[in-house]
């Protein structure tokens, strides 16, 4: 079970905005991921619980930020109910979307775990459900993704297999890098992987 504290930045001016602490497993019935995200100054600022069927769709999201409140599952494309920080007014949204998307590292595994993409895949569009900081407003986006790379290192236990992916915005044609082990990002622009407890869970 990966354990470990990603920091969050800005990726234009590289200002640290959180850090967030996670846990994430596979289950019987797929995979699961919780965090707890604090401010550089160390207050709580929000959560993240995602759990994933065997197919990497959502069966479960919930988020937390500044107040506010997202419950979301894969249901008819995407369907979320989304709460003010009152508790009174309630918004609920549908999107014919594969899956959600945000600033938690949890959605770029989920993207890959949905994707399964193999070195020999043609780029494969998805469409997301973003969540934006800091109120959770929804977004829907369109992504292509493609596995470039695949590259086992050698560690104490079994070899690390690291997936280079090529995540393309097809609204402004903006171009990065994701790097994955297993359940665990690496490296992706805004996100640096600061501790790991244990060794990534495989993708299956």
């Amino acid at each position: 079970m990966p354990r470990g504290r990603y920091s969050l930045y800005d990726p234009h001016d590289h200002t640290p905005f959180a850090e967030e602490h996670f846990q994430c497993a596979p289950g019987p019935s797929g995979w699961r991921y919780v965090s707890k995200l604090t401010t550089p100054a160390g207050d709580h600022r929000g959560s993240v619980d995602l759990a994933l069927d065997d197919l990497g769709r959502p069966i479960r999201l919930e988020l937390h930020a500044g107040g506010w409140q997202v419950r979301g599952a894969a249901l008819d494309g995407v369907t979320w109910v989304r709460t003010d920080p009152t508790g009174t007014d309630a918004t609920e949204g549908n999107v014919r979307a594969h899956a959600f998307t945000g600033t938690s590292p949890a959605f770029l595994v989920a993207t890959a775990r949905l994707l399964r993409l193999t070195s020999s895949s043609a780029a494969t569009r998805v469409r997301l459900v973003a969540f934006t900081d800091p109120v959770l407003a929804p977004r829907t986006v369109d992504q292509s993704w493609a596995l470039v790379d695949s590259e086992a290192h050698a560690t104490d236990n079994a070899p690390l297999t690291v997936d280079e992916y090529q995540v393309t915005a097809l609204d402004t044609g903006e171009r990065h890098t994701v790097h994955i082990a297993g359940d665990v990002v690496l490296s992706a622009p805004g996100i640096e992987l600061e501790d790991l407890e244990s060794p990534p869970s495989g993708l299956t």
